[in-house]
């Protein structure tokens, strides 16, 4: 799961996205609300965590703008400020939570997963195709030789090929989508992970295998 978080304490933008990235997230960290904005209207992310006062663009205005352009997505505001009148107004903006300056990491995961609980699982939090399913809260995979937990970017590209069995997946799309807009990590990391669920696939005695086109990217197809 992708989020865009933005904070202008970078001290505090490092610490928390450590902690984000460690739960199996994946995070772009912006530092103002201009960029916040860009990176929004540029990328596709499953929810947004905004600091309300920062520069260039606050909180506030940067979800307004979203809501006025059609985007939907879930939006947890941060601010220092705990008056009734500023929580209302955020709300009242579009935001999904509002959450007050200092919080307790628990907490603010807590409603992170609430947030995004609607886009993350289907009815019973697995994916099923062909002989394999994925239980989207454990990471557990398995199939009819047994099962394996998957680490944190092993599950978003599975998930991500599960969700789109026998449609192709370009390694740029594994790349935004799961290491992120401005990630320095090279493209040939996407082969890494595909070799080690190839791996764990065979392991488990798949009937499902993940197929290469060569220059274009990878689709997941059911054996024959």
């Amino acid at each position: 799961m992708r989020l865009l978080y933005a904070e202008d304490e970078k001290s505090l933008a490092r610490a928390v996205c450590a902690i984000l990235v460690k739960n199996n997230y994946s995070v772009d960290v912006v530092y103002d609300g201009l960029s916040a904005l860009d990176y929004l209207e540029t990328e596709n992310y499953d929810g947004a965590i905004l600091d309300v006062m920062m520069p260039k663009l606050d909180g506030i205005q940067v979800l307004r703008r979203m809501r006025a352009r059609g985007d939907r997505t879930p939006v947890l505001l941060l601010t220092a400020k705990s008056e009734i009148d500023d929580r209302v107004e955020g709300l009242d903006s579009g935001a999904n939570d509002y959450l007050t300056k200092p919080f307790d990491m628990k907490e603010l995961l807590a409603r992170i997963r609430a947030m995004t609980r609607v886009l993350s699982v289907q009815p019973d939090k697995t994916i099923r195709f062909g002989s394999v399913s994925l239980d989207c809260e454990s990471f557990d995979l398995a199939g009819p030789g047994g099962s394996c937990k998957l680490a944190g970017k092993e599950f978003q590209m599975m998930e991500m090929l599960m969700r789109n069995p026998r449609k192709l997946i370009s390694t740029e799309a594994f790349m935004d989508r799961i290491w992120g807009y401005d990630s320095e990590a090279e493209l040939n990391i996407v082969w890494v992970y595909i070799s080690m669920l190839r791996k764990k696939l065979k392991s488990i005695d798949a009937d499902i295998e993940i197929k290469a086109q060569r220059g274009l990217g990878y689709y997941l197809e059911a054996q024959k």
